[in-house]
């Protein structure tokens, strides 16, 4: 019985509705009577008392979303934890709302409350129990939405020193907003709707109230087709915002001419713009060149000496030191003991096949991988490690020492922050991270663009880039944070043939600038030219190493013999 009582108000308002189209259908009317149906029906649209249950049901919506919605990313968090029981934990609550009724869920918590010492209004209760619910079904939302994000954006992030939820709040939420806001958008509709469920503990609603004054003067259709409209004007609102919130996260639109005409025009974002940095730019030793053009090899010269690069000399210690290095992932070994040593301004090239553990050796130098034996220092510290009995510990805060050990990293699909453009790319990490004025981060941002050819670009989304473009861009976020070290996961494999020669020209100005290099790349013309040895890593082991001549003119492995030679065919048909 209580099931059919509450599905005489839908009943009523949905054939309110539809009424005016059925009387079209059915044929002409008078329209005396028309006009008068009419007036009596704005009439009850512009009612004080069904407009204050309106604006009950928005109040108890809106707070339940805010609620919820926190609740929410705490619990999609929960479910992407690396811990079983605390992911389980969050399982369990998701299953257990989302599977039972809300209108039990209010009763619960309006009647079986109070018994145990806790009671609450209809209000908040109803505030508490609809953000409950709503917890449960924003968390799956928001969760999916995270997953969405390609996770070396995160991978990125964390290489520049980011910690999780700055990562989170900066790089993940922004991007995943796109996949987020249609899911909640519905909700918010959906809360709006069903804050009539809240009539079952007497909230004095929008509903509830059409009930009353049907219960007096028996005129459902003109009363339900107003609370319809009333419905109908608040969930129209929502959608115009989500419109509106859904330009605002579109990465993907051109934004680089500033604000178009009339309303998508409106609401465009406006981005700082290489002009509005002119008066700045003039305090920076180095220069920029208005073209956008390449600059000659100063500016690299006065990141490098602010990383406090010097040439190596016999007599330093080594820059880079690992020992006995060892990596797993289950029972795949892929560093079996690495022992290598990286000299201040010396640049390494690392080579090898596929899966030999070229890339994990970097990662584990920048500590994005941990290690399972062994020990790896940079500059003579370990980067977010600690000595504990003998054993190598991760220390607590782990974004904070890759911040301070200041290693440039390029990675071999670019990573550059969608949602960012060129030059947002590259001031994050000196801003968020290290603490720059956002002045000066800026400035120096135009003279690193500029320096690689891309001060005209530094407005464009990495989207509107060529794949060139778009890795030049990440070498200078990377050297963005003055770097001590520069790190290089094969920066030119996922490039076409004729934009390999302009990242790797980048490429060599560092080095001759003195930069500390290790490089994991195919280029074997870039190694003989550029590297100051080269290392060949096979089964992860380090299987020949020596300058280029000796490596590549006259290898001595048959192991790196038919490497190199699987290399030139590949050139060779390229």
């Amino acid at each position: 019985m209580q099931c059919l009582r509450r599905a005489k108000p839908i009943f009523f308002l949905t054939a309110a509705l539809l009424a005016p189209l059925a009387a079209v259908a059915a044929g002409p009317t008078d329209d005396a009577t028309t006009l008068g149906w009419t007036k009596e029906l704005l009439s009850y649209v512009a009612e004080p008392f069904l407009l204050q249950g309106a604006l009950l049901a928005v109040e108890i919506a809106a707070l339940a979303m805010v609620g919820g919605a926190l609740m929410g990313l705490g619990l999609a968090l929960m479910r992407l934890s690396r811990f079983a029981p605390i992911r389980m934990t969050a399982w369990f609550y998701i299953w257990f709302v989302r599977g039972t009724p809300q209108l039990l869920q209010l009763v619960f918590l309006f009647d079986a409350l109070p018994p145990m010492g806790l009671k609450l209004d209809s209000f908040t209760t109803a505030v508490v129990g609809f953000a409950l619910n709503e917890a449960a079904f924003s968390a799956e939302i928001i969760r999916g939405g995270i997953i969405s994000v390609n996770q070396n954006q995160s991978l990125a992030a964390t290489a520049f020193g980011m910690g999780p939820f700055l990562t989170l709040r900066r790089i993940i939420l922004p991007q995943a907003m796109r996949a987020i806001l249609p899911g909640m958008a519905n909700d918010v509709i959906g809360m709006i709707k069903g804050t009539s469920v809240a009539s079952v503990i007497f909230v004095n609603e929008l509903t509830f109230r059409s009930q009353q004054i049907v219960g007096q003067n028996f005129k459902f259709f003109t009363v339900f087709a107003a609370a319809g409209i009333i419905y109908l004007a608040l969930t129209s609102a929502v959608a115009i915002t989500q419109a509106v919130l859904e330009r605002k996260f579109n990465w993907e639109i051109d934004r680089t001419a500033g604000r178009g005409s009339g309303f998508s025009g409106l609401f465009a974002r406006r981005r700082p713009t290489a002009s509005a940095l002119s008066t700045k730019d003039a305090e920076l030793p180095i220069p920029l060149s208005p073209t956008g053009d390449a600059l000659p090899l100063t500016w690299i010269g006065t990141v490098v000496s602010t990383g406090d690069n010097r040439p190596a000399t016999t007599a330093a210690p080594p820059f880079v030191v690992c020992r006995n290095v060892h990596k797993s992932y289950g029972a795949r070994e892929v560093l079996r003991g690495i022992d290598l040593t990286v000299n201040r301004g010396e640049v390494v090239v690392i080579m090898g096949p596929s899966g030999s553990g070229k890339s994990t050796l970097l990662r584990l130098v920048n500590h994005l991988e941990r290690l399972d034996a062994g020990e790896i220092t940079v500059e003579g510290q370990y980067v977010g490690y600690k000595k504990v009995d003998g054993l190598m510990r991760p220390t607590h805060d782990l974004a904070r020492a890759r911040a301070d050990a200041r290693i440039g990293m390029v990675f071999q699909h670019f990573n550059l922050f969608e949602h960012l453009t060129a030059l947002e790319n590259v001031i994050e990490a000196p801003i968020r991270v290290h603490g720059d004025a956002p002045e000066k981060a800026r400035a120096l941002g135009m003279s690193l663009l500029s320096s690689v050819g891309l001060g005209h670009h530094a407005n464009n989304l990495p989207h509107r880039l060529s794949g060139g473009q778009q890795q030049r861009v990440a070498i200078a976020r990377a050297l963005a944070i003055a770097p001590r070290l520069m790190l290089f996961d094969e920066p030119t494999s996922a490039l076409d043939p004729e934009l390999v020669g302009e990242v790797l020209a980048v490429m060599r100005r560092l080095a001759e600038a003195g930069m500390t290099m290790m490089v994991v790349t195919h280029e074997v013309r870039f190694a003989r030219e550029v590297a100051d040895r080269v290392i060949f890593i096979d089964e992860g082991l380090i299987v020949e190493q020596g300058p280029p001549g000796e490596v590549l003119g006259n290898p001595k492995q048959d192991r790196t013999q038919r490497f190199l030679r699987s290399v030139e065919r590949e050139d060779a048909a390229a």
